[in-house]
């Protein structure tokens, strides 16, 4: 399923949620202008290798350099192609801007970093001893949506689902394409322990991110601010109201 657009309206212009795209792009560009050998080198260098932080003979056998941990930050800006950088970039362009209204704009940038802590934390308690380095900001994107689950279950996803050859676009209620997003990521997570892939792919912090975002979410979020926030009492964002706005857009 590939997410198009959600149809809740944003309030403030998504300052954070655009400089962080924009800082992961630039990032991004700075690692293809490198020789294959700086990127390997720069992916040890600057992301998180777990046996690095949970192994630290090993680590100084392999030569890993002192670090105060600015790894488990720097690591959530690096990715190893297009595909990845722009999926992680997107879902942040579709999810982010809500939140962001929700936490105003240094608190996104907080609410974020913390998810991407908490992240390639799960992601280490599954994997201590694993030499291969972890990238990305798959984990920090997964708990915007875990927030974005808590805030808005009542907003809907315009979703290409590909049948073979023909384009399907739906309107999938946001619980319900979160949910199944989540759940996929704990089933992969499963199947790679049981059958390791050739290409690695944190699983695990997909998941830590993603109930990071539902628990820190109460303690970001202003009061006042969530005005499209579904609140059954007030109903002040009708789901079917939205839905008529979301359809005439279509």
């Amino acid at each position: 399923m590939i997410p198009i657009r959600d149809n809740v309206p944003r309030v403030t212009p998504p300052i954070v949620v655009v400089g962080i795209i924009l800082f992961n792009a630039l990032a991004f560009l700075y690692i293809k202008s490198l020789d294959p050998r700086d990127v390997v080198y720069l992916y040890h260098l600057l992301g998180v290798v777990p046996a690095r932080f949970l192994e630290p003979e090993w680590a100084s056998w392999a030569g890993y350099p002192q670090t105060f941990g600015w790894p488990l930050v720097s690591y959530m800006f690096l990715h190893g192609g297009w595909l990845h950088v722009i999926l992680n970039m997107w879902m942040l362009w579709i999810f982010g801007d809500n939140i962001e209204d929700v936490t105003g704009h240094f608190g996104f940038l907080v609410f974020y970093l913390l998810c991407g802590l908490a992240a390639v934390a799960v992601h280490m308690f599954f994997e201590q001893t694993s030499p291969t380095p972890v990238i990305g900001a798959s984990g920090a994107v997964a708990g915007v949506m875990g927030a974005y689950i808590v805030l808005y279950p009542h907003g809907r996803v315009l979703t290409l689902v590909p049948i073979i050859i023909i384009p399907l676009f739906l309107r999938i209620p946001s619980y319900l394409f979160l949910g199944i997003w989540f759940l996929s990521q704990i089933v992969s997570g499963i199947l790679a322990k049981a059958m390791p892939a050739a290409v690695e792919v944190a699983w695990w912090a997909h998941v830590g991110g993603f109930v990071a975002g539902i628990v820190l979410i109460g303690w970001f979020r202003k009061r006042g601010t969530c005005r499209y926030c579904y609140n059954p009492e007030t109903r002040d964002y009708d789901p079917e109201e939205s839905q008529e706005k979301f359809s005439s857009r279509f």
